[in-house]
């Protein structure tokens, strides 16, 4: 239940591998027979990685039956396990403010009791259940077994006193009790008693008693309390249990575990209860201890450090979330980083600041010490080289200012460490104050959470999903994942249960029975002593092929390749990573990389900005060109693939000759039996990397490793660079047996060959030898710490505690001379400047390590910045003095003098000092004599490389039409049968389907196809040896449809999902969804059937396994996205092609912001207007290019892609795209603001005139052009029209449903212009005379409700989906328990709505008959005005808006833009079924499109013109209206979006805005013309200041303060900014400088009458309060509207201020009009008003991620628009910005806001002008 990841059954499948692997398959069998889960996107990963039954809710488990997630009815499989990890939200300590009971219903509530609802019905044998410590573990107990133990009933209110409010307030604390037919029932439960409300009350036992006696009632009581009954019946409450009755009895066990007990490095606690029922019914049956004894023996110290678990920067995962980070969601969140103010400012004081303030003074860390991050206000920031720079551009300055602290309190330990090089895990989503720098366990991770931000210093980056569940125990690598978000890989592992551990629970739940049994019949008191004695006395079964078995075939040596590498080494080199932004396969787009000349740190010039780059300050700086060409890595690694050899084996006597060195002291022995086969290659800094792993069984755990480097085989200074080949041997068989070593094991043996040599030779690993080094040192430079910022304090804090709290362990460790593990030095801050070997020639060492060390300047290359260099001369070699970490902190660092500048290079290095050496020692004479460890390496004669000559083959066939792609050939028995075993259990057939696409068991077998197949598939098509190009340039293979179907309409390809109804549920008096449940049994099982893109066959017979490769399906894909949905016949003008790609090949896409571009280069339309009016040329060429699209002359290739990844690890994908030629129907006048987009689309109008009336006629066709724009624009459209033209009489300007009672349908068909608001759908009785009209019915139910809050986030940001938006709320909102609700009306008011419109379409109307939708008509064409704000998702449609606006507590809703997205049809992709229908073309007007994303060009792309952009199948919109099924759905058979496919993706976006889209600038008509800005600030009042932190609702007591932003706000957690933001808004500070600034303008000479346009946002009340400071103002006053003003009064009320005054009546109207932002966009005030004052800056948001930057900046835009435009009378128009500081200067809400709002970068998103 709960299952999310579901682990317990992952544990159970590993389990019987390895009992399959060591012959006792027939031993344990189980079978996963259910899972539950609610989340879509988990419920899609569990039906692609498992087989059983998957349901939807745990809550609606007890159904009967319940149905299953395709909507089937299906029972509850019978189940023995039932395994419940139920939700720990309300139950964690995390949430130690909100923690809630169970009885509260909290979602950790409700599942629980759901799980025990289930536990009574199924009955099954035994449980475990999981959750938090802080879970009320006794109650929960109590609920499970019916009984009561009244001693601990005090026990269970941990949570009740840590509650602020809970459901339990104002209950009684009594057990109440009532008779109820002759039978005591439960009436009354306070929150300390496990019991529910109800049941029934048996009686009571007597310790140690399995007899329920019952209780007498009390006389004629009604009620009785627990106390009074108990009294009653002299029951002694100490040692009595109350029992229930229960027609099952059930017994518990629970114990505390951790991760890390279980052989995981993750510090994670968490409580597993055990139910079992008893056989004999007893309920104090033991069996409970012996499943606790079991897992107690089952707990395994950890073995493999953080490190093991952290996946290589160029895998492809890392690769995608760093493309995303440089893409749109991290320059979203880049942008609100650069707008943040000095978080360490106290005017701006934050409540996170006083954490990082007395962090570092605790610490000891200088104030504003930022060695790290160098981080300054306004995103600026300076970071190490090896930090990945997109991502720190998303953190703020609060987590910046963490890692500094958290770096420094790294080097603070006496045990100093440098976290650029030493492994720690910060959650920096966390305050500095409650996150430690380091845990208790060196090498362990700290919990894994949902929300939690977890940062790997050493690595320079976050850790990623992928890496959270690992650290979980769950493989990641053997599971079937699709596109889910980072956020959500991390919610899965937050939630998952530890692999190791949940196994240990099931196995022990499975094996005490049998252990009592052993137990009582052997002569042990401990259960403990039994078990041991079971272990040690019973053989364990040992693998069934612990090795591959000896090569007696034919070898090659390897001598030749190694000089083929050799040779190849410079362009290695050359071809490897030169900077950060490159270690993920990217290639940086620069040729200048810089490269320091002490320490070999390189960067590219595009990472080195003084605003956001790397530190290379104290670097000596060389610069070199690389030509994209040279440095282009995929040829080269095409090249290496081709020669490098898929198998390597080492030679016995080899082998045999390092085992004799030391007893075999490096445990190499047995390591010539295993075969080394070819893991990976990989490409790094200067080098590439080719690793082999000899493995268990061929499929194990690796025992040994061969890494072959080609390149710079060492690091050194850029004078002494080496290139050649290096062959490094190391045995892991000390990590594996007794004695056991902990941490890195160093390579035993190693080659090398240089470039330009021909002698190879074997080295091999002596035992180290000891002499002594005279250390000098001279002159002084700063320490580690100092530089790090410490202080004298820090210092002193290691004494203080040396004597205080660890004085006892501190004088042990004195005693074994380790005192420096905890104090510093003396002279701790000094450094030397040189350090002096005087004679350094030591025995047995061919190396003087003699002579004069400098230390170099380079900070972050070395370990503690620690570096002295003896340059090279021509008798003595480069060395370089350093400091080695230990990686996993187990120990401390130590100085070595090695041959390499790299600490990693571990064969370079010659001599070892010891750990207590500091480099200050070599100031102090008496530590000047130090002794060191010196390594030896000697030549071995015997060993060999060889390459094994196997009887594999691969065959390809190069031109033939087979599906045949590629084929293995020579597969022994052995292979055969383990590779066919899991889909052919008798063995008995000769040819096996292999199963790999999904279930447990298919990644099994791909498992074992990777290990024999994958290597030589990739050297055979390195090798050209396939029949397609993998190239990424590659041709595209041209399809023809099938003969039998077009492509995309292929039932078997895609089966037809069962369609969703609507119908009404009288009883329940709702709507309900549904599909008919034998269509939904169907189409699960057309699922499983459905075709596959690769299909893997195995033929025991000829021993091979043959890949096929279908391209139809693919091409069937392609095209059912690109036609579904979106009219009839349209598959036959589809064309399909493919292809087959690599991933490695694949290139990141182009991920520039969006450019609209002008009309410079097109022809001029001259269009006659009224008068001496004209069109400006750009006008002209508007018209042009608008014209082309109307009359269908430009042309768009619609294309949607399809790519299959092949089963297993060659990273081949089949890639198919489906294009359709097809013509522009509409697109988007985006000109700047004035530059006359209403007249361009007069003349466009005017220009068809004809022809439009021409084509009028009954019943629908209207002559009309449909313009749909905001409500205060109708009148403003009808007067623009006549001021431009006469030739357009028939004008219909349609203000809300009252329109309709005059205008006839012949009315509609003649008209030439209808101008309607495009929230029709909101004005009152519109959607009654919809339903009407269509129906005849005047029923409620009937008549379509707007929804009034969308059921689906847009997230732009990195926030929320790559990364976590806050630790208590992941998604940033994002994952509301809403949506689904919302979901469920926005589907409802569509279906019905849609359904009105085509039952009106159906019929026909007589022309004299009035008040008929828009919907029925047909239109010319369609003009939608301000078209951005359809397509904005704004924020208050996210919140539960509160519709009264005299409510406080929340916003007004002000205005539904969903309102005008139905108008529109936003989702529908068939334009004929569209509300709105056209014959010629569809436009849309906006100065600011908005273009910040691929969502908004896809969506305007689809409404502006019907063009399909790759992905709209999938768009998000969807998810507005999607049931649960059909969520889950699209999760699960959604493919994953490749590199190739997001490239196309912004390559079709852009081909849309150019072709058609327009932006002109309007230059020649604001000649002349200026905007003057102008901010006016005042401070608010003490009194003032207090209202405004006491607004701040949900922000803690200590947070509150000036500083706070609405970003602090978290709606999740109950938080409402709109408090905060109303009490901003009505300062009376605020209302002081509005009414000041009102008056000093009509003061000024010329001014006395002009007119004043205040904006403000109505959706807090700003508008509102605005109009009541003016108006209280005597003399003043204002015009105001609001939402009740009906619309046409509002367009007569707009008039008075754009047109002059001219009677009496027009004099003595007030000069101000305030205006709300909803009402203002498109506006025309420019003639009479000059002087515009904004009340307040735009926020629109509900706090958090919630907000729109750019969305916000458009409307301020928009609203200056409306004055500063052409026709400005004046020369000078004035903006003025109200900005309310605090009391003494502080920078509150307004400074942010303006800064933010102002921001350039954001104004450019806003408006995508080409320049």
């Amino acid at each position: 239940a709960c299952s999310g990841t579901d682990a317990p059954a992952l544990a159970l499948t590993l389990v019987q591998e390895q009992l399959e692997k060591r012959g006792k398959g027939d031993l344990f069998l189980h079978d996963h027979v259910f899972s539950c889960e609610k989340e879509a996107f988990k419920q899609a990963y569990l039906a692609r990685n498992f087989d059983s039954v998957l349901y939807p809710d745990i809550v609606k488990l007890t159904d009967d039956p319940p149905k299953d997630v395709y909507g089937r009815q299906v029972p509850l499989p019978a189940h023995n396990l039932f395994v419940a990890g139920t939700s720990c939200k309300n139950f964690s300590a995390l949430r130690s403010r909100k923690m809630i009971d169970i009885e509260e219903m909290g979602c950790s509530g409700e599942t629980f009791l759901a799980a025990c609802e289930l536990l009574f019905k199924e009955k099954p044998k035994y449980a475990i259940f999981e959750n938090v410590d802080k879970a009320p573990w006794n109650k929960m107990s109590e609920y499970i077994t019916g009984r009561v133990k009244l001693s601990t009933v005090g026990d269970n209110d941990k949570i009740k006193k840590t509650q602020t409010a809970g459901a339990m307030k104002g209950k009684s604390d009594h057990l109440v009790f009532i008779r109820k037919d002759g039978q005591i029932v439960v009436e009354n439960v306070p929150a300390q008693y496990g019991v529910r409300c109800g049941a029934v009350v048996s009686g009571y036992a007597k310790d140690g008693s399995a007899t329920t006696h019952k209780f007498k009632w009390p006389g004629k009581e009604s009620t009785c309390t627990l106390d009074k009954l108990i009294s009653h019946n002299g029951v002694d409450k100490k040692t009595a249990t109350l029992v229930l009755e229960s027609d099952v009895v059930y017994c518990t066990k629970w114990r505390k575990v951790d991760t890390k007990k279980f052989g995981l490095p993750q510090t994670r606690q968490r409580v597993y209860m055990f139910v079992w029922q008893p056989d004999d019914g007893n309920f104090d049956d033991d069996l409970g201890d012996y499943w606790n004894t079991i897992v107690e023996y089952l707990q395994s110290p950890v073995r493999h450090s953080l490190e093991s678990f952290i996946l290589s920067n160029d895998h492809d995962i890392i690769r995608v979330f760093r493309e995303a980070l440089n893409g749109p969601p991290g320059r979203v969140t880049n942008r609100a980083v650069n707008q943040a103010p000095d978080f360490w400012e106290g005017r701006t004081q934050a409540g996170d600041l006083k954490h990082n303030k007395i962090a570092r003074e605790r610490l000891g860390i200088e104030d504003r010490s930022r060695s790290q991050t160098q981080w300054r206000p306004f995103g600026e920031m300076q970071i190490p080289p090896h930090y990945w720079l997109e991502y720190f551009k998303c953190q703020n300055q609060r987590e910046l200012d963490m890692v500094d602290i958290l770096h420094s309190s790294a080097a603070r330990d006496a045990e100093c460490h440098d976290s650029n090089f030493a492994s720690f895990f910060w959650n920096i989503s966390q305050n500095v104050s409650k996150e430690k720098h380091r845990g208790a366990v060196s090498g362990v991770a700290g919990c894994i959470s949902p929300g939690g931000e977890f940062f790997l210093p050493h690595t320079g980056r976050p850790l990623l999903g992928c890496e959270k569940l690992l650290l979980q125990g769950i493989p990641y690598f053997r599971l079937l994942l699709g596109n889910e978000t980072e956020v959500q890989l991390g919610d899965m592992a937050g939630n998952a249960m530890s692999l190791s551990v949940v196994n240990a629970t099931m196995m022990a739940a499975m094996m005490c029975k049998q252990l009592r049994r052993d137990h009582i019949a052997s002569a042990n008191t401990d259960i403990m002593g039994t078990l041991k004695d079971i272990n040690t006395t019973k053989k364990k079964p040992s693998l069934k092929s612990d090795s591959v078995a000896k090569f007696e075939g034919e070898t090659t040596d390897t001598e030749t390749l190694f000089a083929e590498l050799s040779k190849l080494s410079n362009e290695a080199a050359e071809s490897s990573i030169k900077c950060t932004c490159e270690t993920s396969g990217k290639t940086s787009s620069s040729e200048n990389f810089l490269r320091c000349r002490n320490c070999s740190m390189s960067c590219c010039r595009d990472c080195v900005h003084t605003k956001q780059g790397y530190q290379v300050s104290s670097h000596d700086i060389n610069e070199h060109i690389l030509t994209n060409e040279v440095h282009a890595h995929e040829k080269f690694e095409t090249k290496l693939r081709s020669i490098m050899p898929a198998n390597l084996i080492l030679s016995r006597d080899g082998v045999d000759e390092i085992a004799a060195i030391g007893k075999d002291k490096h445990r190499v022995a047995g390591l010539s039996e295993f075969m080394f086969s070819l893991h990976r290659m990989k490409r790094e800094r200067n080098k590439w990397v080719v690793v082999y792993y000899a493995r268990e069984g061929g499929i194990g755990e690796a025992v040994g490793e061969f890494k072959i480097t080609i390149g710079e085989v060492e690091s050194r200074s850029q004078a002494a660079t080496i290139l050649g080949v290096q062959g490094e041997l190391t045995s892991f068989f000390p990590a594996k047996k007794d004695p056991l070593i902990y941490g890195r094991i160093r390579p035993c043996a190693r080659l090398r060959l240089l470039e330009g040599e021909s002698k190879m030779t074997w080295l091999v690993k002596e035992t180290e030898s000891t002499t002594s080094l005279s250390i000098v040192g001279s002159g002084t430079t700063p320490s580690f710490r100092v530089q790090v910022g410490l202080t004298d304090e820090a210092a002193e804090a290691m004494v203080k505690n040396s004597k205080d709290a660890q004085a006892k362990s501190f004088n042990a460790a004195s005693k074994r001379g380790e005192e420096r593990r905890w104090l510093y030095a003396k002279n701790w801050k000094e450094w030397p400047e040189e350090v002096t070997i005087e004679d350094g020639m030591m025995d047995d060492c061919d190396v003087n390590l003699g002579g004069k060390y400098v230390r170099v300047g380079c900070l972050h290359t070395f370990n503690q910045n620690a570096c002295w260099i003896r340059r090279r001369t021509d008798s003595a070699l480069e060395l370089y003095f350093l400091i080695k970490p230990d990686v996993s902190r187990n120990g401390p660092a130590s100085a070595i003098i090695s041959s390499s500048s790299c600490h990693d290079d571990v064969c370079s290095i010659i001599a070892t000092l010891p750990w207590q050496w500091q480099p200050c020692d070599a100031l102090e004479e008496k530590f000047h004599h130090v002794k060191v460890a010196v390594c030896h390496w000697s030549p071995l004669k015997k060993l060999k490389c060889l390459v094994p000559k196997t009887n594999l083959s691969v065959d390809a066939p190069k031109e033939d039409d087979s599906a045949i792609l590629i084929k293995m050939n020579g597969i022994s028995e052995h292979d055969m049968d383990d590779i066919c075993c899991r889909d052919d259990e008798s063995g008995s057939r000769n040819k096996v389907v292999l199963k790999v696409h999904s279930g447990s068991k298919a990644q099994q077998t791909v498992r074992r196809y990777n290990v024999l197949c994958v290597a030589p598939f990739l050297q055979h098509a390195a090798e050209k040896g396939l029949k397609y190009d993998l190239e990424p340039n590659a041709s595209w293979i041209q399809m023809n449809h099938p003969s039998n179907v077009y492509f995309g309409c292929c039932n078997d390809t895609i089966p037809p999902r069962p369609q969703e109804h609507w119908t009404y549920d009288e009883e329940r008096e709702e709507w309900v969804r549904s599909s008919e449940m034998e269509a939904s049994r169907q189409y699960c099982l057309a699922l499983q059937k459905a075709p596959q893109c690769f299909d893997f066959i195995a033929d025991r017979k000829e021993g091979s396994l043959t890949v096929t490769c279908n391209p139809q399906v693919a091409a069937h894909r392609a095209a059912f996205a690109l036609i579904e949905g979106r009219g009839d016949m349209m598959e036959r003008d589809v064309s399909v092609e493919y292809r087959l790609l690599s991933s490695s090949n694949q290139a990141d896409p182009v991920l520039n912001r969006f450019r609209l571009h002008n009309c410079q280069n097109l022809p001029e339309t001259s269009v006659t207007l009224k008068g001496q009016f004209d069109l400006y040329e750009r006008q002209k060429k508007a018209v042009t290019k608008m014209l082309e699209v109307e009359n269908r002359k430009v042309s768009f290739q619609e294309i949607e892609m399809f790519e299959a990844p092949m089963p297993g690890k060659t990273g081949w994908s089949l890639n198919a795209k489906a294009s359709r030629a097809t013509q522009l129907r509409g697109g988007v006048i985006a000109d700047a603001i004035g530059a006359g987009k209403t007249v361009i689309s007069i003349a466009i109008i005017l220009k068809g005139i004809a022809d439009a009336r021409s084509k009028r006629g009954e019943p629908r066709k209207s002559s009309a052009t449909l313009v749909v724009v905001p409500p205060a624009l109708i009148s403003q459209w009808r007067d623009e029209i006549k001021k431009f033209t006469d030739e357009l009489p028939n004008v219909l300007c349609i203000y809300d449903d009252s329109s309709f009672y005059d205008i006839t349908v012949t009315m509609m068909l003649e008209a030439d212009v209808v101008i309607c608001p495009v929230d029709l759908l909101e004005a009152k009785k519109y959607m009654t005379r919809v339903t009407r009209v269509a129906t005849g019915s005047t029923r409620d139910i009937d008549i379509p409700k707007v929804p009034t809050s969308t059921g689906q986030i847009e997230k732009t940001g990195a926030k929320g989906v790559w990364i976590p938006a806050t630790s208590q709320d992941p998604y940033g909102g994002a994952n509301n328990s809403n949506n689904q609700k919302r979901r469920n009306e926005a589907a409802r008011f569509t279906y019905l709505y849609h359904q009105h419109i085509n039952a009106i379409r159906q019929k026909s109307f007589d022309g004299d008959e009035k008040g008929i939708p828009l919907e029925y008509f047909e239109y010319e064409r369609v003009f939608v005005d301000e078209i951005h704000e359809c397509l904005c998702t704004t924020k208050d449609e996210l919140s539960e808006a509160k519709k009264n606006s005299n409510d406080d507590t929340g916003f007004h809703k002000e205005k539904n833009r969903r309102a005008g997205r139905e108008f529109l049809g936003i989702t529908t992709k068939n334009p004929s079924q569209r509300p709105l229908v056209f014959r010629k073309a569809i436009f849309g007007l906006t100065a600011t499109p908005l273009l910040d994303s691929t969502n908004r060009v896809i969506e305007l792309a689809n409404l502006m013109g019907n063009a399909y952009i790759i992905t709209l199948s999938s768009h998000w919109r969807e998810l507005e209206r999607e049931s649960c099924r059909n969520i889950f759905l699209d999760n699960l058979l959604e493919p994953k979006q490749s590199r190739e496919i997001r490239k196309n993706i912004y390559a079709k976006c852009q081909d849309y805005l150019d072709l058609a889209c327009c932006k002109n600038k309007n230059e020649e008509d604001m000649e002349g013309i200026v905007l003057v800005e102008k901010t006016s600030k005042i401070r608010m009042s003490e009194e003032e200041g207090e209202d405004y932190k006491r607004s701040q609702s949900g922000i803690s007591p200590e947070s509150k303060g000036f500083g706070i932003a609405p970003e602090d706000f978290d709606p999740t957690a109950g938080h409402d900014v709109s408090k905060f933001l109303k009490q901003n808004a009505r300062l009376a500070s605020r209302g002081e400088m509005l009414v000041k600034l009102c008056k000093q303008i009509l003061s000024e000479k010329g001014n006395e009458r002009t007119k004043i346009v205040v904006f403000a946002d109505g959706r807090i009340g700003a508008g509102r309060v605005a109009a009541e400071f003016l108006n209280n103002e005597v003399g003043l006053g204002c015009t105001f509207f609001d939402k009740d003003t009906a619309v046409e009064e509002k367009n007569k009320m707009l008039s008075w201020y754009q047109y002059a005054d001219v009677t009496e009546e027009d004099k003595k109207r007030p000069r101000v009009l305030v205006l709300e932002f909803a009402h203002a966009a498109g506006l025309n005030l420019q003639a009479e008003c000059s002087n515009m004052i904004l009340f307040t800056p735009l926020y629109i948001g509900d706090g958090g991620t919630t907000s729109d930057p750019i969305a916000d900046a458009s409307t301020e835009l928009q609203a200056i628009g409306r004055v500063f435009r052409p026709g400005q009378a004046k020369s000078k128009v004035n903006f003025y910005r109200i900005h309310v500081e605090g009391p003494n200067g502080e920078e509150c809400l307004d400074g942010k806001l303006i800064r933010r709002n102002t921001d350039k970068e954001t104004i450019e998103m806003a408006v995508n002008a080409d320049d």
